[in-house]
This record gives structure tokens, C-alpha cells and sequence, in this order.
């Protein structure tokens, strides 16, 4: 497909407002989330992540510091994506405070996994603009892609691995933990899919 120079900034602000805020909050979930896990392996996991995303927000700091853009700037939109973000840490609370620690981590794993959904898709949209736009975003914008596109393929691939594995065992069948994408090292969509069909071969290893 051609490179066009054509596209709407004032969305492209939009969206670096919405990912920002998503960063943010994304420290929060996992703050949150952190406190909810019982597996050892999980917490450890969730704490590299929560580093990550400190590095994320600076990384988008510094490009809106190249832009020039505030990085306090509101947008409805952002009022959003902040009321989700904290709809989400309200939830783990919630879960931890019924004193179920399995259901907890689980409430945490599935509330992980809707945070880095929309965390995926922005960069995703971010990557899809430094692809196509001729302008200095695209340089600003694919150096901050290229910087963080393989930690929010792991994110979230492998959280929905723990997320459906705690479920299994919570209904009383035989889980992989830690789940096969974890195992398999996943990066991708596709070695997702490819690690969830193994895993029926993996409990037979067991």
C-alpha cells in the first residue's frame, strides 16, 4: 500500500492522549493485580509487566515532549479511557476483598487482559501511523513502536494464557500452568493460537 502524507491529526493527538492514559492506568491495574496474585510465577510475571509499562509511559512521554503536545491535555475520549482504567483496579479491589483468593487472581487476570486490549490495539494504531504517514511523526512515532511493540504482544498473549488456564482449573479440569504460551515464549497472535492447541499435548506430559 502507498505511503500518504493525508491524516488527521487532531485524532492522532486523540489517540496518543487515549494511549497515554492507557499507560497510566495500566500501572495502576498492575499495581493492583500484583496484590491479588497467588501463583508465584504470575506475580513475578505481572511485576516485570508493571515495570514495562513504566517504560511505556516515558517512552510516550518523550515522544509528546517531541511534539510538543501536553501531556495533561483532556479530551473525552481520555475521561474515558481514565474511568475504565480505574473501573478496572475498583474490580481487583472488590475481588480481593471477598476473600476468595483464587477467584481474586482470577478477577485480576481477566481485568489484565481487558487493560492490554486496549493497550494493544493503541499501539497497534500507533504502528499503523508510522507506517503510513510521511512526517516527522512517523520517525517519532515508529521509533516509540519499535520500542515497546514485543512487550505488548506479551502482555497481553500471555496473560489470556493464565487467564483461561486459572479458569480450567477453577472449574475443576486439568490446567497448564504456567500456561503453554508462557512455555512457548509467544510474541504473536498466531503462536498464540498454535500454544493453545498444544496445550492438550502438554497436560499429557504432565
Amino acid at each position: 500500500m502507498a505511503r500518504t502524507s493525508t491524516f488527521d491529526q487532531a485524532q492522532l493527538h486523540e489517540l496518543l492522549l487515549q494511549a497515554l492514559e492507557t499507560e497510566r492506568g495500566g500501572i495502576q491495574v498492575y499495581t493492583a493485580a500484583i496484590r491479588a496474585a497467588k501463583n508465584p510465577e504470575l506475580k513475578k510475571e505481572w511485576q516485570e509487566y508493571l515495570d514495562q509499562t513504566r517504560t511505556h509511559e516515558e517512552v510516550l512521554t518523550r515522544v509528546f515532549g517531541e511534539l510538543d503536545i501536553d501531556t495533561e491535555a483532556q479530551s473525552a475520549g481520555r475521561s474515558v479511557v481514565s474511568h475504565l482504567g480505574k473501573a478496572l483496579v475498583t474490580a481487583i479491589e472488590m475481588a480481593i476483598k471477598g476473600g476468595d483468593p483464587a477467584a481474586a487472581e482470577l478477577v485480576a487476570a481477566e481485568c489484565v487482559v481487558l487493560a492490554e486490549t486496549k493497550d494493544h490495539q493503541n499501539w497497534e494504531l500507533i504502528g499503523h501511523v508510522a507506517k503510513h504517514a510521511k512526517s516527522d511523526y512517523a520517525r517519532l512515532l515508529k521509533m516509540a513502536y519499535d520500542a515497546v511493540e514485543n512487550d505488548e504482544d506479551h502482555h497481553l498473549y500471555h496473560t489470556m494464557g493464565w487467564a483461561r488456564e486459572l479458569w480450567i482449573d477453577s472449574l475443576g479440569f486439568p490446567a497448564v500452568i504456567p500456561p503453554p504460551e508462557e512455555v512457548k515464549k509467544v510474541e504473536t497472535a498466531i503462536g498464540a493460537s498454535r500454544a493453545e492447541q498444544a496445550r492438550d499435548e502438554m497436560l499429557k506430559r504432565h
